[in-house]
């Protein structure tokens, strides 16, 4: 499978924020989004996952059925919020996205406390979302990649309120997506911890970026 971005631009209101961004991401290949605040990283990924309209250009999967409409439905998208009630318990906000999401065709998601033990949080998936730390919060908000299973992960500053150790596991956790042919794109101020290919987001209208190695 490849992900497939040709001539993409948007808007923001009536301002173009970004034009022309082309690339092509294979399975098991990262692309880390970079560039000053305003520049477009998040508009992009937003994009990407369908959940605002293109001015122009196309983004389009290559090698699965053809009876998959838009590439969302092959895209998780974690944003800067975590999407997390915070009356409920972990357990039930993962059960609740286990369920919402289902499962993309070839894959298979794992069980909530199997995910809770992958982010290092094993134990505590019965207490309140809201009575979690920033960085728990975070990482609880990370396991909806692991219990349903998507080819593409979208990440708007993924490590935000993590501490070192954290930052090392969820490089691990990418690590091992990439390694199973899963394909990444990261918008982020820090480094990923993975092998990944560049896209400098200039901020200035008309200016594609520059898509790197």
């Amino acid at each position: 499978m490849s992900l497939l971005v040709e001539g993409l631009s948007a808007k923001r209101g009536e301002d173009l924020i970004f034009h022309d961004i082309s690339f092509v991401l294979t399975a098991g290949e990262a692309l880390v989004v970079t560039g000053p605040n305003g520049s477009g990283k998040s508009t992009l990924l937003r994009v990407l996952a369908g959940l605002l309209a293109a001015q122009s250009g196309r983004v389009l999967l290559d090698g699965i059925s053809s009876e998959i409409g838009h590439p969302r439905e092959f895209c998780h998208y974690l944003g800067h919020r975590n999407a997390m009630k915070r009356e409920l318990t972990v357990e039930e906000n993962l059960s609740f996205w286990k369920s919402f999401m289902g499962d993309s065709p070839g894959g298979a998601g794992i069980g909530i406390e199997e995910a809770a033990e992958a982010l290092g949080l094993g134990g505590i998936s019965h207490l309140p979302f809201g009575y979690l730390s920033a960085g728990q919060q975070r990482r609880m908000a990370m396991a909806k990649l692991l219990v349903a299973y998507r080819p593409i992960w979208l990440l708007d500053e993924p490590t935000a309120a993590l501490d070192a150790s954290a930052d090392r596991l969820f490089a691990t956790l990418v690590t091992r997506h990439l390694g199973a042919g899963g394909i990444v794109v990261a918008a982020t101020h820090q480094p990923l911890g993975v092998e990944a290919r560049e896209l400098r987001m200039t901020g200035f209208a008309g200016v594609a970026g520059e898509v790197g190695h």
